[in-house]
């Protein structure tokens, strides 16, 4: 008995995995969250397949649902939006699937915090100015563990992208500052990350919470911070070692520099 866990992507129906969409147009019964995933792609299920929405039920109940039809011989897709490893609530699932007997296979999907580095012409790893990227969200009504405050990682000052925080932000801009972060560190919010109605806002971290209200983005947004986002990074010169012609390595051998 197996149970797939399938990533849609951010929105764009086309950026699901060709395995992903396979398993999709195969599946006898498709689960999915439907105030995230995007119904163009569940719409690519086969015209037989039970489809059922799970934004309205509790964890037990959809498992219930997944269990009762995989013991009826059916294939059975669960679809989460973006990538399920990513704030996806796979492993509350996964515990009381395997509880029942029941194998788990995972097909990784494109996250909204890739999306919205590609919508905003970014690259989130810059030579000699950051190459580390934390994905976290600030500390709402579910804490986040001790070591983990949004104050405390900010202080590595290299890039960060914040998920599930767009209600959030004042107590970003706080704790950015609070970490040493200058007030003018550029930020970019991409809400809805390849959806038709996709907006991107370019601002600052004293102008975070202002840009928000202006733009009524209050869900569904990707915040990213730091540096690599700097409007202007593309008149700078940071240059990787790996496209330098006196580098070498095991694919090319570097020319002397003059």
């Amino acid at each position: 008995m197996k149970l797939y866990i399938v990533g849609a992507g951010p929105g764009d129906p086309d950026l699901i995995t060709v395995k992903g969409l396979k398993l999709l147009q195969e599946a006898d019964v498709v689960l999915y969250a439907d105030s995230l995933v995007n119904e163009e792609l569940v719409s690519k299920s086969k015209p037989t397949a039970e489809v059922l929405k799970t934004a309205g039920m509790h964890l037990e109940e959809m498992v219930e649902i997944m269990i009762a039809r995989i013991r009826e011989g059916k294939k059975v897709v669960r679809v989460h939006t973006g990538d399920p490893a990513m704030y996806g609530a796979i492993m509350e699932q996964i515990v009381l699937l395997k509880k029942e007997g029941v194998d788990i296979e995972i097909i990784p999907g494109v996250s909204s915090v890739f999306a919205a580095a590609a919508a905003a012409g970014a690259e989130l790893t810059i030579p000699d100015l950051t190459q580390t990227v934390i994905l976290t969200r600030a500390e709402g009504r579910t804490p986040v563990p001790e070591f983990e405050k949004l104050n405390d990682l900010a202080k590595h000052k290299c890039t960060i992208a914040l998920f599930l925080s767009a209600t959030l932000t004042k107590k970003v801009m706080k704790e950015f500052i609070n970490a040493g972060w200058s007030e003018d560190t550029p930020i970019v919010v991409v809400y809805k990350a390849t959806w038709p109605d996709e907006k991107i806002v370019r601002t600052t971290v004293k102008d975070l919470d202002d840009a928000m209200r202006t733009n009524g983005i209050r869900k569904q947004a990707m915040i990213l911070a730091g540096w690599a986002l700097d409007p202007n990074i593309h008149d700078k010169d940071y240059r990787s070692k790996l496209y330098d012609k006196t580098f070498t390595h095991g694919f090319r051998r570097g020319v002397k520099s003059e």
